[in-house]
């Protein structure tokens, strides 16, 4: 509940009118509280309360309750207990409910002391100390203009009282003020004010109108407002055991209802429980929680303190809806005598669930909330036992270090207490948390961008609220970076747990990188403008150059090719012989696609330019004596197949081209002037130096060279 909000004063103003004098018509039965009926007596005729009596009985009901669970730092007027019952042959215009309105506005300017002690904390910002109060009006209206009358009267006295408290140091002016009427009637009346609900009449006032019938109705309805206006919620707890007076050898079970705050219900709230133990009741709060009773135990300083104690959670005071009753004050005596009771949810099955507890403290009883979940006494659950399965592979390490970006430290200055119109630092905290978890993956295997060093410098600032010129420029450093890294084909830390084979392709992993990159990035592109280029950085260089993509499509069906050779000697074993026609095409088929995919790399801006710029030879494009001489072997396709290969690499050697059956004679001019020598000296059975030859042969992919001399060969 904020500081000095409207629940801070609260003020009743109860119509002292004649027509109050009147009978509720809402009978009691007096001899219901005799307990002993003699025999022979003439029982007394029923009575009825005034319509005054209801009136005062139910206020006081409202200020019981409120008492009870906030006992300090709310304030109510104590008038009633000075004022007598109304007199009937009084004139109407002395006792008109106008004084008691402009009464209940100059108390609601009035400094309390709590106010003051706020103002003096604040000394120059005491301004800021805020002043709302309630008004609760119960009377009787003749119209519902009667009823604009008095909401009129109210709002002309708040702004003449707010003139005179602003040049006042002992009063304060006004800022909101709800007005709540309540027009009373007996029961079996017509009401002639219709309902209304809370409507602003002005910056300052806000009205709300209740027609209700007196007697218990009117009690209901301020039981009712007290939970509004304060913000209580409903327990019952059921199946409490009670001896019967009149037979005290056995006993029957007992409800009791109490009013707490709504706290008390929270964990009800978030886990979604409170349908399986609610149930209904008449007016405008029909749920209630119910609770059943459990074994008591005795506080005593000898308990044990080990099996006793229990994970509180919290503790809020409580307060019996109807305090006056048997059953409430047997519980309320048994738990002020140092009893304390366990409280479990109803279920329909499974094990019983404790989740609070009753116990009282230095003479006033609080509904204790136990956590039904594992005790920070107990070792932490493991890892893989969380809520979505055995997952071994969770971001622990970086939900460290977002543990450590986020953590929460305390915050002790007033000026927040006291001026609403500063931002309270919680609310602050709570909207980076939300900027921070927008995208957040939890599981290694479920991101691909968190798990690159890469990214970091991206993904540590994009999340901030605003972004500086330094900011954008790294973001877009980091885009081009990966850029960069697909162009050169680098591998991404895709983790493959839990999938089978080697996993998606190069170019499958890039686009789930750059899909998972962009959606980073579009949860972010609302916090300001330098988001939106980052965002806009990111799409240009997602879109690629046709040739880029034509290049890629080429890759990826030959890596299927690859993928599907492979799975079938998985699956079938090694590959039987096939026919030559069958090998034949494919070989030529792999060679067409081979020779456009390098046509396509040349004219490549990026391809370095090759060292000999022959013109390619096409496989169709083979001598017209070679097409004539019928069959092709397969070694001719296949050693011209490399041939065409080695031609787009590097220059042939001249030796190979001009060689015979795979063998060229090296040193050839040495051996024309050992020639020579020989013819000139005229004989051939002289002697003769040895010409090492270099025999050079090629098959596929082996280059040997051997050198031989006198005919014995010799491997180097």
């Amino acid at each position: 509940m904020k500081i000095f909000s409207e629940s801070h004063k609260t003020v009743f103003v109860v119509d002292h009118c004649p027509y109050m004098a009147e009978s509720c018509r809402q009978h009691v039965e007096f001899d219901m509280l005799v307990k002993n009926r003699t025999q022979g007596i003439i029982p007394l005729a029923p009575i009825s309360k005034s319509l005054w009596t209801c009136s005062v009985e139910s206020s006081m009901e409202y200020c019981r309750i409120m008492y009870d669970i906030f006992p300090f730092k709310k304030l109510l007027m104590a008038a009633l207990a000075t004022v007598g019952p109304p007199n009937p042959r009084a004139d109407p215009e002395c006792c008109s409910i106008l004084h008691g309105l402009v009464a209940a506005v100059e108390t609601l300017c009035k400094i309390t002391e709590y106010q003051h002690e706020a103002r003096t904390l604040l000394m120059e910002n005491a301004e800021r100390v805020g002043n709302r109060g309630r008004i609760i009006c119960i009377t009787n209206a003749k119209s519902d203009s009667h009823v604009r009358m008095l909401e009129d009267c109210v709002q002309e006295t708040i702004h003449e009282h707010n003139k005179l408290a602003a040049n006042s140091d002992h009063l304060m002016q006004i800022q909101k003020c709800e007005l709540v009427l309540i027009h009373t009637y007996p029961v079996g009346e017509d009401s002639l004010v219709s309902d209304r609900p809370k409507k602003e009449l002005s910056p300052v006032l806000t009205s709300e109108v209740h027609s209700v019938r007196a007697g218990r109705h009117l009690a209901t309805k301020l039981n009712v407002l007290v939970q509004q206006h304060f913000d209580l919620a409903s327990t019952t707890i059921t199946n409490i055991p009670m001896k019967e007076e009149q037979h005290a050898n056995t006993s029957a079970n007992y409800d009791v209802e109490l009013l707490h705050h709504k706290d008390a219900h929270v964990d009800f709230l978030r886990s979604g429980d409170t349908h399986s133990g609610s149930s209904s009741r008449e007016g405008p709060f029909k749920e209630t929680v119910t609770l059943k009773w459990c074994t008591p135990r005795t506080n005593s300083i000898v308990f044990s303190f080990v099996s006793e104690l229990h994970y509180c959670t919290g503790a809020y005071r409580i307060s019996p809806v109807d305090v006056n009753s048997r059953p409430s004050s047997c519980l309320t005596n048994f738990l002020l005598n140092g009893r304390s009771v366990l409280l479990e949810q109803p279920r329909k099955s499974g094990s019983k669930v404790i989740s609070h507890m009753l116990s009282s403290h230095g003479g006033e009883i609080f509904l204790h909330v136990l956590s039904s979940s594992r005790s920070i006494l107990e070792d932490p659950p493991s890892i893989s036992e969380g809520c979505g399965g055995r997952v071994t592979d969770y971001r622990i390490t970086d939900f460290g270090e977002f543990m450590r970006e986020n953590r929460l430290t305390p915050f002790l200055d007033p000026r927040y207490k006291m001026d609403a119109s500063l931002e309270i630092p919680l609310e602050r905290a709570k909207d980076q948390l939300e900027k921070h978890t927008r995208y957040w993956p939890m599981i290694i295997s479920q991101t691909t961008i968190f798990n690159m060093q890469a990214v970091v410098p991206l993904a540590s600032v994009i999340v901030k609220e605003s972004l500086t010129e330094e900011d954008v420029l790294n973001c877009q450093k980091t885009i081009y970076n990966l850029v960069d890294m697909e162009r050169k084909n680098d591998p991404l830390p895709i983790s493959t747990v839990g999938t089978r084979g080697k996993g998606p392709k190069r170019d499958e992993q890039y686009r789930i990188m750059w899909n998972e990159l962009e959606t980073l990035v579009r949860a972010h592109v609302s916090n300001s403008e330098k988001h939106q280029r980052v965002l806009e950085c990111l799409m240009a260089c997602r879109s690629k150059p046709p040739e880029e993509e034509e290049r890629k499509k080429r890759g990826r069906k030959r890596e299927d090719r690859e993928d599907k050779s492979e799975q079938a000697v998985k699956e079938h074993g090694p590959e039987k012989p096939r026919p030559d026609s069958d090998r034949l095409k494919g070989i030529l088929e792999r060679g067409k696609e081979e020779l456009a995919e390098a046509e396509v790399i040349k004219d490549s801006p990026d391809s370095p330019e090759p060292p000999n710029k022959k013109p390619l030879v096409e496989i169709d494009e083979t001598p017209h004596m070679e097409k004539s001489k019928g069959p092709v072997s397969l070694l001719s396709l296949w050693s011209n197949r490399i041939n065409t290969a080695n031609s787009r690499k590097h220059q042939e050697f001249a030796g190979r081209l001009n060689s015979v059956n795979n063998r060229a004679e090296l040193y050839q001019h040495l051996k024309e002037e050992n020639g020579e020598e020989a013819g000139l000296t005229g004989g051939t059975g002289g002697p003769r130096t040895s010409i090492p030859f270099l025999k050079c042969s090629h098959s596929p992919g082996v280059n040997r060279m051997e050198t031989t001399e006198n005919g014995k060969a010799s491997r180097q």
